[in-house]
This record gives C-alpha cells, structure tokens and sequence, in this order.
C-alpha cells in the first residue's frame, strides 16, 4: 500500500512539474526590444562621470538635434570596436552623443577614454545598471536615436557598423 501511495505521489508531482514547464514556455515575459521605439523616455537622475555632478535628464535635451545615448563599459570588447564609429559620428554637428557608462570601474572608464578619444559630448555613470534598465537596455553596447522629444525612434542592440551610421544619417535628415 506504502508502494503505490509513493508511485502515485511521484507521478503526480512530475505530470505537476510537466505542466509548470510547460506553461512557462507558452507564456513568455522576456524583454522585447521593439516595445520601446516610439515611447517617450522617462525622466531620471544620473551622476556625471568626470565631475560627479548630479544631472536631470531633462537638462539634456536642449537643442533641436538627434541625440544617440551609447551604453559601454571598458571591460566590453565590442564596445572597444565600436568607438571609432562613434568617434567619427561625434564630428557631425547634427548628433549629440550621450555616454552612459554601464557598471564600470572610474578608473578604468577614465583610462579607456584616454586611450581611445572621447566622443562624448556627456557621459553618465550607471553603476548600479538601473539608467540602462528604465532605457530598455539589456546589455552592452547598445545605442538608442533619441529625438529632442526625447522620443525613441531606434534601438541598435549590440556595436554600432557602418550599416547603423547609414541608419542614423537617414534619422539625421
């Protein structure tokens, strides 16, 4: 009697788990990066990197540009690639490019700028990774094209390419 007791109690529980599997494949909350193109981005409040001056978001968007918000970090290897395309997008007048510094060390965010040229017109800290979540972020690099509305109007999920600036050129005009 004991035996069966058992055998019916541990098929119960693996048709239980077989349906808790199953239900969590069919419903899935995973992050979907285009829910957040078109959507205005909330307000928030960041430390700048270089002074450790506490800035508004709303302070930035001050002028009738594009500007592009670029998540990196200096331990991320793409993000090393990256910058030389975005230090050639800084050159153009049109753009206002906004560095969010993703759960870096100062130092070595510091030391990588020095190294690879500063394309930044600002640049953010995000140590805790909590500006990059509320953005829509889910890793690093990642580049959002952001209106003077401070509106969405692209996503670029990992380093930026020549197919991207061609892209943002056609956002530009």
């Amino acid at each position: 009697m004991k035996k069966k007791t058992f055998i019916i109690f541990i098929i119960t529980f693996f048709i239980f788990c077989f349906f808790i599997f199953f239900i969590g494949l069919n419903k899935t909350d995973d992050y979907i990066p285009n829910k957040t193109l078109g959507k205005k981005i909330k307000t928030f409040e960041a430390v700048k990197l270089l002074d450790n001056q506490k800035i508004i978001s709303d302070q930035i968007f001050f002028n009738n540009q594009i500007y592009l918000f670029n998540i990196w970090a200096s331990w991320c290897l793409p993000c090393r690639n990256e910058h030389k395309i975005l230090m050639e997008l800084s050159k153009n007048p049109l753009i206002n490019i906004v560095g969010i510094n993703y759960k870096d060390d100062l130092e070595n965010a510091n030391k990588f700028l020095d190294t690879m040229g500063n394309p930044y017109s600002l640049i953010l800290k995000d140590e805790d990774g909590i500006v990059s979540i509320e953005l829509g972020a889910y890793g690093v690099p990642e580049t959002f094209v952001i209106n003077k509305d401070k509106i969405i109007l692209k996503k670029f999920i990992g380093p930026l390419n020549m197919e991207s600036i061609k892209e943002i050129e056609l956002l530009i005009k």
